[in-house]
């Protein structure tokens, strides 16, 4: 069991597919592609709100990360803080951290969602969604007076 939970959120680290580790995962930094590419996992796996855990992950790491630079920084500038710095700072990092942890918070979410649930063959039966330049090569020759 530890392996595999190691094994899945090694994979998610890296913005793979948790249950294969194809890729690519993502089509852009906020648009998750609907399957693997490799394995066809689907990767929004049951009811309605499923990606309320993947906020869930974002949050706790958001405040994860406030705790500990807050604490570093008063233990570091104590007895004096300067409170101004440290307003601007965690400022910064509260508006960053979500943004550049979003990608990671789906797999990683994804992937506590596989060691709880393992994939059934009904995660495997919606067909991918192709990608968007792949729509943009479809779409015939636009005439020169368009």
């Amino acid at each position: 069991m530890l392996k595999r939970a190691c094994r899945l959120y090694w994979r998610a680290a890296r913005l793979r597919c948790p249950n294969c580790g194809g890729r690519p995962v993502f089509l852009t930094w906020t648009h998750m592609s609907p399957n693997c590419p490799v394995c066809g996992l689907r990767f929004e796996r049951g009811e309605r709100g499923y990606w309320v855990g993947a906020y869930f992950f974002n949050l706790m790491t958001m405040e994860t990360v406030f705790t500990v630079w807050f604490l570093v920084f008063l233990v570091a500038t104590w007895p004096n803080p300067p409170w101004d710095t440290l307003q601007r700072e965690i400022t910064v990092l509260m508006l960053l951290v979500p943004i550049a942890f979003f990608p990671f918070s789906k797999t990683f979410f994804l992937a506590f969602d596989l060691l709880v649930r393992p994939a059934t063959e009904e995660d495997f039966s919606a067909p991918q969604e192709a990608s968007p330049l792949k729509r943009q090569e479809d779409k015939p020759p636009r005439a020169a007076g368009d």
